[in-house]
């Protein structure tokens, strides 16, 4: 198992919304502004080029001791020696991730129905569930689950739960409210004008929610 590692504010790159600043800057700018964890995703970039992104974002988070992880290239998290790897249920498996990885990895797996719960398996240190909220960042993203049913799907998982999907600074609450452990968000601060305001806006209301009562199991 990994060292403690906070999922509370969870930032998911995209490639087209971090063009205007460029990623690492766009990271940097949201780190100052309070994200814990960074996951590099590129689902089209060449391995050599994400590897490249992915050790000049290293060097940045690095010394600040924010964990980088690699959205299911494996291999390339591997290579760079990043923090570890967040997979979907069409990627290799957590298993093979922390085979490849070794102990001190984090594995993270995507679940988006409660068909898909019996794919976490020892080997995964979180859950990413979602979409919680309609979301227009995955064009291929499965239907909302709502708050209802992303409640009755938390209580069955054994692992910290990262909520994604749609989540903004207005349902922040509601989605810790839902049972979270921590909000995963792309266009929230990627697209935002200013992504270190925008980080610290939901850093704020993550505390807010943290501060308050927790939902009965």
């Amino acid at each position: 198992m990994p060292a403690r590692f906070d999922l509370s504010l969870y930032l998911v790159t995209d490639p087209a919304m971090t063009v205007r600043l460029g990623l690492v800057a766009t990271v940097a700018a949201a780190v100052a502004g309070g994200v814990t964890i960074v996951q590099l995703r590129d689902k089209a970039a060449p391995a050599r080029a994400l590897a490249e992104a992915g050790r000049a974002l290293l060097a940045q988070l690095r010394p600040l001791g924010i964990p980088l992880l690699v959205n299911d290239r494996i291999d390339v998290a591997h290579a760079i020696g990043a923090d570890g790897v967040h997979v979907g249920q069409d990627d290799l498996t957590p298993a093979a991730a922390r085979a490849i990885l070794g102990p001190a990895a984090i594995v993270g797996l995507s679940i988006t129905s409660a068909a898909e719960l019996a794919t976490i398996d020892p080997a995964v240190d979180y859950v990413g569930l979602g979409p919680l909220f309609p979301t227009g960042t995955k064009s291929d993203a499965a239907p909302a689950l709502g708050e209802a049913e992303f409640s009755a799907l938390r209580r069955r998982i054994a692992r910290p739960v990262v909520a994604i999907g749609g989540i903004t600074v207005e349902n922040t609450a509601r989605t810790f409210a839902a049972g979270a452990d921590g909000i995963a968000v792309v266009s929230a601060i990627c697209a935002a004008a200013d992504p270190c305001a925008a980080a610290r806006d939901l850093r704020r209301r993550v505390r807010e929610a943290h501060a308050g009562p927790r939902p009965q199991a």
